[in-house]
């Protein structure tokens, strides 16, 4: 077997100057290989002088191709495997030349190119709108819908929504309930309570915009809980001890864990008053479970119809008169079946005045309609919870 090489297509011998050393010696290949640069295409005219003057086109016409399976003495190599450490097979990939223009089809002598005509594109159909529900979803991951909070700040609306017919009628159903447990007894009454208190803790962190938030939500309504069982313990005698006792303990609770969070300075304080906040609001729903039966059933139904008359298509103003006025009415009312007597419009007056507030609270800031569902249904019970138990005192 021969000792030559050929590079360039001349033959060359490695030992015509003597023996080298082995690692001075670099081997180098001359042969043709492909281009990776630009190819210019070939146009009609070009084609058809060719034909007709029977000369070959120029060489950068043609596409070059890669000499496949070819090294530098001209033997063929084959692809190589090789297995990574997670067992995956894999294989030399040889290069791939540049793509290169089409040369067009062969013309008929004497023919004209036909020039190419572009399909018209369809246009895109016109988006149907539709009417969405009343209010967004709480989230806006994954919903590419304008939301009606967005809306409104783009509209320079009022940010108060209120939260409408619904949130009223299940705030006007739970009043009830607490109404009707207080009549049967303490026990009957902590039934309603603790729903109340669940959907107090939820709706203020969500009316924040913070949420989820369990464990703030978990630590807000444990607080209630744990005011209920002092107050059923101590007794009714014993109920602002027992309530005020139980806020104080949370609230140095809730400025420990909070201490110990790993947030920013600015979160944390945000996270730790929004807590505190709940908690507060949560603790002193257990109003209701330590003021007299009778006023609890008078306030209850109270803010059932205040509730329920603001949220009727009056204007502002009138409506809130015929909120006071309603909630009045109701505890005149309620107040004729129990031993109150006429003092009940009082009472029902000034329930009716904190189930406004509460109203206000819970439609401030584009609140979702998961804020109305919550917020807006306990807020007007948890703030008239204050009034339900002093005055009921104090008329008693």
């Amino acid at each position: 077997m021969s000792n030559d090489h050929y590079y360039g297509g001349q033959q060359y011998d490695p030992y015509a100057n003597g023996p080298q050393d082995p690692a001075e010696v670099t081997q180098t290949w001359e042969g043709q290989t492909w281009d990776t640069q630009y190819q210019p295409a070939v146009s009609y005219e070009q084609v058809r002088a060719a034909r007709s003057a029977q000369t070959p086109l120029p060489q950068e016409a043609y596409p070059q191709q890669p000499y496949e399976g070819q090294g530098y003495d001209g033997q063929g190599y084959e692809q190589q495997a090789y297995t990574s450490q997670g067992g995956t097979a894999g294989y030399y990939a040889e290069p791939v030349a540049e793509p290169v223009a089409a040369v067009p089809e062969p013309l008929v002598p004497g023919a004209e190119p036909v020039a190419a005509v572009a399909e018209p594109v369809p246009a895109p159909p016109a988006a149907v709108a539709h009417e969405g529900p009343a209010y967004s979803s709480p989230t806006t991951s994954g919903n590419t819908r304008v939301t009606d909070a967005q809306r409104a700040r783009a509209e320079g609306r009022s940010p108060i929504i209120d939260p409408g017919m619904r949130p009223a009628a299940l705030t006007a159903v739970l009043g009830l309930l607490l109404a009707g447990g207080a009549s049967l007894g303490t026990y009957g009454l902590l039934v309603p309570l603790v729903l109340l208190q669940g959907l107090t803790a939820a709706g203020w962190f969500r009316l924040n915009g913070m949420w989820p938030a369990r464990q703030g939500i978990a630590l807000a309504f444990l607080g209630g809980l744990v005011a209920d069982a002092a107050l059923l313990a101590a007794g009714r005698e014993h109920a602002a001890a027992a309530i005020l006792g139980t806020l104080g303990v949370w609230v140095l609770l809730c400025l420990v864990l909070q201490l110990r969070s790993h947030a920013d300075p600015d979160e944390r304080m945000y996270g730790l008053m929004a807590t505190i906040a709940s908690a507060a609001l949560t603790v002193v729903a257990t109003g209701h479970l330590g003021a007299a039966p009778d006023a609890v059933v008078v306030g209850g139904t109270a803010v059932a119809a205040a509730v329920l008359a603001r949220a009727l298509p009056l204007p502002g103003p009138v409506s809130a008169v015929a909120a006071l006025l309603a909630a009045a009415g109701a505890g005149i009312a309620a107040g004729g079946f129990t031993d109150l007597g006429t003092s009940g419009a009082l009472l029902g007056l000034g329930a009716g005045v904190c189930a406004l507030i509460g109203l206000r609270v819970a439609a401030y800031d584009y609140p979702s309609r998961f804020v109305h569902m919550t917020a807006g249904v306990a807020l007007p019970l948890t703030a008239a919870a204050p009034a339900v138990y002093l005055l009921g005192r104090a008329l008693a």
